[in-house]
């Protein structure tokens, strides 16, 4: 499987997601040496916004590649994070919602006239649902702790959100009870032609952000499930993007799992 390294993506892309002035002002929170917060949990550095770029053009890159049928399955190994980030504004260690950038930029692509975004982070993705939700070709489903950070937008009343809360605690067979009660009618029902996942494995047992209780089966487990669906519905079509996850070890260990799947 070849290794790439993507280009940044082209600034009108971004646009067509987020607010047209969340580049510039980004640009210029920038610091040329030191961290610049951005609120109580973002910060930027000198190459953050450099980052942030190549991470949403990896996302691109791959749903083009897949689009053109140069590859069928890929994973983008970034940082950092996007899913967080809002129409607006950046948050929850993210700058630009690399996942919802590609997804909206994507239908105008042609063959690609719905997508699904599937979030199993264990944070809520309240960025892709504040970017996505007014766009009814774009379903997305996001499994996530809850009460827990962000504690916003799990609440929208769109047609095209569905929203799995997970109680503190909750263990693998709770996970993946919620998720097949409440994602794969959702996902038949949609008819992708293109699954984008945000793959945050911070649910992982030993994650310290967190109180859920998975291991890399788990993982595993929901991997298969999507690339089968993948496999009925969009050829096979599958983006991955590294979310959240900060046990270094669960995290090497879950994306391993993950890729195992996804290689298949």
């Amino acid at each position: 499987h070849p290794v790439l390294e993507a280009s940044p993506i082209q600034d009108e892309l971004v646009r067509q997601a987020h607010h047209p002035q969340l580049l510039e002002r980004l640009r210029q929170s920038a610091p040329d040496k030191g961290l610049a917060p951005l609120d109580p949990d973002t910060w930027m550095g000198p190459a953050s916004m450099a980052a942030a770029l190549q991470a949403a053009g990896s996302v691109w890159q791959g749903v083009t590649d897949v689009a053109a049928g140069a590859e069928t399955r890929v994973f983008c190994a970034v940082r950092p994070p996007g899913h967080h980030a809002e129409f607006d504004s950046p948050m929850g260690f993210c700058l630009l919602n690399s996942v919802a950038i590609a997804a909206i930029n994507a239908l105008n692509l042609p063959d690609i006239e719905r997508v699904a975004i599937l979030d199993f982070d264990v944070h809520h993705g309240n960025g892709t649902v504040d970017l996505c939700h007014k766009h009814p070709e774009i379903l997305v489903c996001s499994s996530f702790q809850h009460p827990h950070y962000p504690d916003r937008l799990h609440d929208v009343l769109a047609p095209n959100i569905v929203n799995t809360p997970l109680a503190a605690g909750a263990s693998g067979d709770d996970f993946r009870r919620a998720i097949s009660n409440s994602w794969w009618q959702a996902v038949e029902a949609h008819r992708p032609n293109l699954i984008l996942i945000s793959a945050g494995f911070d649910a992982h047992r030993e994650d310290p952000l967190a109180h859920i209780n998975l291991d890399e089966s788990d993982f595993a487990w929901v991997t298969g499930e999507i690339a089968a669906l993948a496999e009925q519905f969009s050829q096979g079509r599958i983006v991955s993007t590294l979310e959240g996850g900060y046990d270094l070890q669960a995290l090497a260990d879950s994306t391993l799992a993950h890729l195992e799947v996804l290689a298949r």
